[in-house]
């Protein structure tokens, strides 16, 4: 049997572990520059609040009902969510991370008849250490485990544990299950699968393999054997690496200035060389990225890219960002605005299968060393103590985000930690 743990409202659960006044109370939480509703709580659902919606199409209705908002806190969410995910390792015998807030479980060789126990158990273990509620469903696949943590979220009466052990369940559950809400099939085949009548999960496995492979290739077979029980993606322990790494940003102002722009840039480019060594990989091409403004038709409109290939694939942030450097020096023009900025690396290749160049004079191993002695420091002290010296601190980024109702990083900067006050 497989189980996959999700956390509830993830975003705003955790906003709420460390200001309990917020239970009940609709809360929000938003995407980057405080632009669009990523996370919602049950209480602004009701309210009609929808995913995605811009927070300025719902000003009044925010105001009129009381609704707390939060600018998106990566810190904080990142945190809580290695505390869930290492209580979930303490407790079961193999766990694969899926996303920020969900991860699979593997509970082969558990006895069927102590499973529900055990599964209550879990849930209220996580909820006590880390303070974010969970929901756990259970059956023989993945896809089917999904199915099951939508139910157990649904329905309050599955006490947030839903297990499908029988055929008879398995059934049951794919008769009421929208199509368009199975794993791996979303809204890009929802159109065409209900133009031949399909409307549930179940009416998908009453086609034969032959159609599903005509209709949907093997990705769709692999789907069909799920929902019917047989399973097909197996428990990761050590999932791949990231083939393409991209980090990049929307900024909160405008920029036209090349020094901020380089800024930016160092930043998002040591970013991913973190990322690269984080995986034990190394990149051999970079990609800069601008964008302008697409929304002011009124301006002037420029979306340049520059892609380059390193003489040797390599992580480290000094040597990217000296070409990341060169790169926005010929893609960047005078007179225009930029609203966004982004580096990808990809040609992604294990740091320990590094093709050297024979001209090649940098010292890699003395390079590997020290780059192990800023990720030690980084981890104890936090992100960018230690950086390249084009980056600048906070304080002084003019291309940071709009942030005006973020949270504190309670978790991870001891100026922010909760202060009591005891009468």
């Amino acid at each position: 049997m497989i189980g996959l743990i999700d956390c509830n409202n993830f975003f705003v659960s955790c906003e709420r572990v460390f200001d309990p006044s917020l239970a009940g109370q609709p809360v929000i939480v938003l995407s980057n520059n405080d632009g669009c509703v990523v996370a919602r709580s049950n209480e602004a659902k009701a309210l009609g609040i929808k995913m995605g919606i811009p927070v300025f199409q719902i000003r009044e209705l925010i105001e009129t009902n009381h609704v707390a908002v939060f600018s998106s806190n990566y810190s904080l969410y990142g945190d809580m969510s290695h505390r869930v995910m290492t209580t979930i390792d303490r407790l079961v015998p193999e766990i694969e991370i899926y996303s920020i807030d969900e991860a699979f479980i593997n509970f082969e060789g558990f006895q069927m008849s102590s499973l529900p126990d055990y599964a209550q158990q879990l849930t209220k273990t996580i909820r006590k250490n880390t303070g974010i509620p969970v929901c756990l469903g259970i059956a023989p696949t993945k896809t089917l485990a999904k199915i099951a943590n939508r139910y157990a979220k649904k329905y309050p009466g599955y006490k947030n544990v839903c297990i499908i052990d029988s055929e008879e369940k398995r059934v049951k559950a794919l008769k009421c299950f929208p199509i368009e809400d199975v794993w791996g099939i979303g809204r890009q085949y929802k159109q065409k699968l209900n133009y031949y009548g399909i409307e549930t999960a179940w009416d998908f496995i009453q086609k034969n393999e032959s159609w599903i492979r005509k209709q949907m290739s093997v990705t769709g077979v692999r789907t069909w054997l799920e929902l019917k029980g047989i399973s097909c993606i197996a428990i990761e322990q050590n999932p791949s690496g990231k083939q393409n790494i991209c980090t990049s940003r929307s900024f909160g102002e405008e920029i036209s200035d090349f020094p901020v722009l380089l800024e930016s840039v160092a930043y998002f480019t040591a970013s991913c060389a973190r990322k690269l060594r984080g995986q034990k990989s190394v990149a051999g091409i970079i990609t800069v990225f601008l964008y302008t403004n697409r929304f002011k038709k009124e301006v002037p409109q420029y979306y340049p890219s520059i892609t380059v290939h390193l003489p040797v694939p390599s992580a480290n942030p000094g040597e990217l960002i000296k070409y990341a450097r060169m790169s926005l020096k010929q893609i960047y023009r005078p007179g225009y605005k930029y609203k966004k900025a982004g580096v990808i690396v990809s040609d992604i290749t294990s740091a320990s299968n590094v093709q050297c160049s024979l001209f090649d004079a940098t010292d890699r191993h003395k390079q590997a060393k020290i780059l192990s002695v800023i990720d030690t420091v980084n981890r104890k002290y936090g992100t960018d103590t230690l950086r390249s010296c084009a980056q600048p601190p906070n304080c002084f980024r003019k291309w940071s985000l709009k942030s005006q109702y973020i949270s504190r990083r309670y978790t991870t900067n001891i100026n922010d930690i909760i202060v009591l006050n005891c009468k």
